[in-house]
């Protein structure tokens, strides 16, 4: 069977996923994921949680590349990519996914900042004398 291509998104951050049958190897810009994300355990989980839940841990294999963002954000656009293309792979995949909500964009952005504000919301102190 060919490679599966699909993108996922969060935030700034893009990841491109290619998915094939295979072994469970996973690899991010060149490195394996513990090479890639190294102590960040609880962002590794995220990243393996599509895989996980719908057991394809150990039949297949993941290229990935991102770009954009942090490694929070990039791990977050993994998962969803990840679950796009388990989708693509096999459709039936989709009923254990979607409730989870891995198959979401998660939309939520940094809210630009306003003229006359200090941040997107924050106002200067007032002064009442």
């Amino acid at each position: 069977m060919a490679k599966i291509y699909a993108t996922g998104r969060r935030k700034a951050s893009i990841a491109k996923v290619w998915l094939a049958p295979g072994t469970g190897s996973i690899t991010i810009n060149g490195l394996s994921l513990d090479a890639w994300l190294g102590g960040l355990e609880a962002k590794k989980l995220r990243v393996k949680q599509p895989l996980a839940l719908t057991k394809q841990d150990t039949s297949v294999d993941i290229v990935a590349t991102t770009l954009g963002g942090g490694f929070g954000g990039q791990a977050d656009a993994l998962r969803h990519g990840i679950s796009r293309a388990l989708v693509k792979f096999n459709p039936e995949l989709k009923a254990i996914l979607k409730p989870e909500g891995m198959m979401t964009r998660d939309s939520r952005v940094v809210e630009r900042k306003k003229p006359g504000k200090r941040k997107a919301r924050r106002s200067r102190q007032f002064s009442k004398r």
